[in-house]
């Protein structure tokens, strides 16, 4: 198609992309997300004292949870034999936020980019579920794809 969309036919249907003739190649993607909050709230989160617990362990496991189940999530994401998703919660006190970064690699034909923004929107989305009952005014933002590697399009990099 000229306008460069790989997930529609010529006449302009949905479709899952053929990646059958794609080689296998080792695939990584790095996706990053910031949940904003009042500082009573990073406070809360850092000295273990939320009421539904460990706030960064349990997101950490929705984070990874999530990489594994993109596919039933996005309609048209190839499910992967994911090798390996890690998720790391930061919390930063000069911007009363925690940053969020999600890796996850493969071996495969296709790309973890997706894999690795759903781990870093769920991972924020459990904060906010911890949390909201304390700080109904928290704010996910800045969910992006900081990197990625392999396959026919190279590395990409992102600040």
């Amino acid at each position: 198609m000229s306008s460069g969309l790989t997930h529609f036919d010529t006449a302009g249907n949905a479709v899952m992309v053929d990646v059958s003739d794609k080689a296998t190649t080792a695939r990584t993607a790095t996706a990053r997300a910031r949940i904003v909050m009042d500082p009573a709230t990073l406070a809360t989160i850092e000295a273990g004292t939320a009421k539904k617990g460990d706030v960064l362990g349990v997101a950490r496991l929705a984070g990874i949870m999530a990489a594994k189940r993109t596919a039933d999530l996005i309609p048209l994401c190839h499910p992967l034999p994911i090798s390996a998703v890690t998720v790391d919660l930061t919390p930063d006190r000069a911007n009363n936020a925690v940053e969020i970064a999600a890796t996850v690699r493969t071996t495969g034909q296709t790309g973890v980019e997706m894999e690795a923004l759903t781990a870093a929107s769920v991972a924020a989305l459990t904060v906010y579920d911890m949390c909201k009952a304390i700080d109904r005014g928290m704010r996910i933002e800045d969910l992006r794809v900081v990197h990625k590697a392999g396959g026919k399009s190279g590395e990409f990099r992102q600040d």
